[in-house]
């Protein structure tokens, strides 16, 4: 149990794209793959099963990675309040599975798939690999959040706006900004608006702060355009169908 639960870890420390982080990438896509399924067999029961589901799980592990922390001595408000982007949609998430919220959506469409995608994809593990819990809970939490916002644009029909980019955009630079004095009154570094994170990570080459705070903006516009184009796509193509006939 202490090889599961504890701070400490005897197995092999994680290794990017190894046999088992492959193996997470293969359950998502395999997870993803039956919401086009479901999309084509649609049943209001099952649809609601999943749905709860996956709700239940994002918060069963939540609440599992505050206990790990609690019970190792690391939980503190400078690092485990709900405030990093996943965090945030970890419980965004689940509400918006359980209500079928569009409101939510359109930001889990964005801001959930983007942040949660760079750590499903490079996640920071460290030491713990396959099975430690923390194995467990970077790719369950992380690839929820993924699979949420795809579950509601693939069988709930949902989709992004011009207006939900817009929405994006405003209110991500909002609570960017309330982040930064949030994290100077408390010595915290949530989001890394104050400095980059102490391990390595993409931020290492986007140059020194406050200016990779400048380059992450223009990603993130550059990213949210890119989730938009094939609906910008589509909708270009079907103006042009209804102007011809």
């Amino acid at each position: 149990m202490d090889n599961f639960f504890g701070k400490d870890f005897s197995g092999p420390p994680f290794q990017l794209f190894s046999l088992q982080h492959l193996a997470a990438i293969a359950v998502l896509l395999l997870l993803i793959l039956y919401f086009f399924w479901l999309r084509k067999h649609p049943n209001e029961r099952t649809q609601k099963v999943v749905r709860w589901s996956m709700a239940i799980i994002l918060l069963i592990n939540e609440s599992g990675w505050h206990l790990w922390n609690y019970v190792n001595g690391t939980w503190n408000i400078q690092t485990m309040l709900p405030l990093h982007l996943c965090s945030v949609f970890v419980f965004l998430s689940a509400i918006m599975l359980m209500t079928r919220s569009y409101a939510i959506f359109e930001f889990a469409f964005f801001l959930g798939i983007a942040g949660a995608s760079q750590a499903f994809l490079t996640p920071d593990l460290g030491i713990y690999s396959f099975p430690h819990f923390r194995y467990f809970q970077v790719f369950v939490s992380h690839g929820l959040i993924i699979a949420s916002a795809l579950y509601m644009l693939i069988v709930e029909h949902q989709r992004p706006t011009w207006k939900s980019l817009l929405k994006v955009v405003i209110v991500g630079n909002l609570y960017f900004v309330a982040l930064f004095f949030i994290n100077r009154a408390i010595g915290s570094n949530y989001m890394f608006t104050s400095h980059k994170p102490e391990t390595a990570s993409l931020l290492d080459v986007l140059g020194p702060w406050p200016w990779y705070l400048l380059v992450e903006e223009a990603m993130a516009a550059v990213l949210f355009t890119l989730f938009y184009l094939p609906f910008a796509i589509s909708d270009g193509i079907k103006r042009k169908k209804t102007a011809a006939s």
